[in-house]
């Protein structure tokens, strides 16, 4: 169902599964200009929908909203405890082979917020899972899964690693695409109440 701008992929009693485009807020901003979001308007046709996770501005792709405050506590606890698994598609610069894991911790790098940085005196542990799917002409479309979620987790990774995301404004070159070609493609969660498997999945539009 298409409403006010965002895909509605799933709804019942108690979440909503919707598909963010890039460019658009997951959350409200400072300043009026950025009170336009991807929460504003689901709460538009859903009084009681609460956020209970964020996808960068530039990111596109899937996001779970909670219908109520009791089911927001319930679900934030299942991020917690990492049964939401979450699966990403993104295009990076280079050629990166086959499978591995990023472990290097992250820190807000305070002096230029809203960039994070890695720190491995203070930073947070974080861990980030990539398989690559292709290669074409100087880049390679990756399946990635965090294992941790900390605050632009997969590109300050991709970045460390000499593999920044294509039109990364913050940690790549903008100019290598018109977007961040970054987008949660799927999510996997046991229903909050009943337990059923939930499985949705978003073709990157890319």
């Amino acid at each position: 169902m298409i409403n006010s701008g965002f895909t509605l992929i799933y709804q019942d009693g108690h979440l909503l599964i919707a598909d963010k485009p890039a460019g658009l807020l997951a959350v409200p901003g400072r300043g009026a200009e950025k009170q336009d979001c991807l929460a504003a308007r689901i709460q538009q046709a859903f009084a009681d929908a609460l956020i209970v996770h964020r996808l960068d501005m530039a990111t596109s792709g899937l996001m779970v909203f909670a219908r109520g405050t009791g089911m927001q506590r319930r679900l934030s606890q299942m991020f917690r405890e990492r049964t939401v698994k979450k699966r990403y598609i993104a295009v990076v610069e280079g050629k990166l082979e086959g499978s591995g894991e990023i472990s290097l911790p992250i820190a807000a790098d305070w002096p230029n917020r809203p960039m994070q940085k890695i720190d491995l005196a203070m930073g947070k542990p974080s861990l980030t899972r990539y398989t690559t799917l292709e290669h074409t002409a100087g880049t390679t479309r990756l399946e990635l899964e965090p294992v941790t979620g900390r605050s632009h987790q997969l590109r300050v990774h991709l970045q460390a690693i000499g593999h920044p995301i294509l039109g990364d404004a913050l940690y790549g070159n903008a100019s290598l695409a018109t977007r961040l070609l970054l987008h949660a493609s799927a999510l996997h969660l046991p229903h909050p109440v009943s337990g059923r498997p939930l499985n949705f999945h978003s073709v990157p539009p890319f």
